[in-house]
């Protein structure tokens, strides 16, 4: 198994994947992390987006929302505070949750109102919309 990784994508709910593939790629902080069979040991900080993977001859791919990669000995882990495979994801939550995230951010420009916490609003536009991408990148493959 010299041409596979392990990747195994872990929240404080549950192991959401575990799977081999034969290449990975992950939304970094700093850019987005290509990851193939013998990979040096590493770790890295990620970002909300689609973690994407090659398995079985099939592009996939799986939200995550921030968190931290490890490499070593061909095992990728991803620790998530929530991970979802496009399958689970409700696209109309998605779509209100992007909805009231636009909301809060233009109510709290508006108003330069120190009740609205902007960072929060816009991290949670951003899983809304990544979740929405997962959803319809998955949708694009088949």
């Amino acid at each position: 198994m010299t041409g596979e990784l392990t990747l195994r994508v872990i929240t404080p709910d549950h192991i959401v994947l575990d799977t081999t593939a034969s290449s990975i790629q992950a939304p970094g902080v700093d850019g987005l992390l290509g990851i193939l069979p013998r990979h040096a040991p590493m770790v890295a900080s990620l970002d909300i987006g689609l973690l994407t993977f090659r398995s079985g001859g099939k592009q996939e791919a799986i939200f995550v929302s921030g968190g931290f990669l490890e490499v070593r000995d061909n095992t990728v882990r991803v620790v998530s505070e929530a991970g979802e495979r496009p399958e689970e994801i409700d696209q109309e939550r998605a779509e209100s949750a992007e909805k009231r995230a636009r909301e809060r951010l233009e109510q709290g420009r508006s108003l330069h109102s120190a009740e609205i916490d902007l960072l929060r609003a816009e991290l949670s536009l951003k899983r809304a919309s990544k979740r929405q991408q997962a959803k319809s990148y998955s949708s694009s493959l088949v």
